[in-house]
């Protein structure tokens, strides 16, 4: 049986197109998003300070959602935590984060974190004495522009 040398090249340039698409996705896979604060934020467990930091969701293979932080060039993984899905109305085409407002000159904590052109999102898990504290505080949603992407938690109440 004799194999055309076309059809050879054709499946190689099916196969190459294919993994140059999943390549090009990746970041919508995983929700990248590089977030730069203007003043410290409260994470579970933590505070980070003021600066730029990369979010990513990692696949557990499993209905848990775990997000890790990285400093912006990757390097530095800050954080790994486990989050809750939460749900919006209406999607955006921008990141979406809502911060809480902290009484006695503590930094905004950061509640949810949602993805661009999603409604499912991740709200980030607090021990349960902080996460009651949290829902009384003032939180407000604030919309991260792609081309800035600085989340100013002045804007938040501080």
């Amino acid at each position: 049986m004799k194999i055309n040398k076309g059809y050879i090249i054709m499946g190689l340039i099916i196969a190459f197109s294919f993994i140059f698409e999943l390549a090009a996705h990746a970041d919508e896979f995983n929700q990248s998003t590089t977030l730069t604060f203007s003043q410290p934020i409260q994470i579970p467990g933590q505070v980070l300070p003021a600066g730029s930091y990369l979010f990513k969701l990692v696949e557990t293979g499993s209905d848990q959602h775990v997000v890790q932080i990285f400093s912006a060039d990757s390097n530095v993984l800050r954080a790994t935590l486990l989050t809750a899905s939460a749900e919006r109305r209406n999607a955006t085409t921008d990141t979406v984060v809502t911060l809480a407002e902290q009484e006695g000159g503590r930094p905004d904590a950061l509640v949810k974190w949602f993805y661009p052109g999603r409604e499912i999102g991740n709200e980030f898990l607090y021990p349960k004495r902080v996460e009651k504290e949290l829902s009384q505080d003032k939180q407000e949603a604030i919309v991260a522009k792609p081309a800035v992407s600085t989340v100013d938690v002045t804007g938040a109440g501080n």
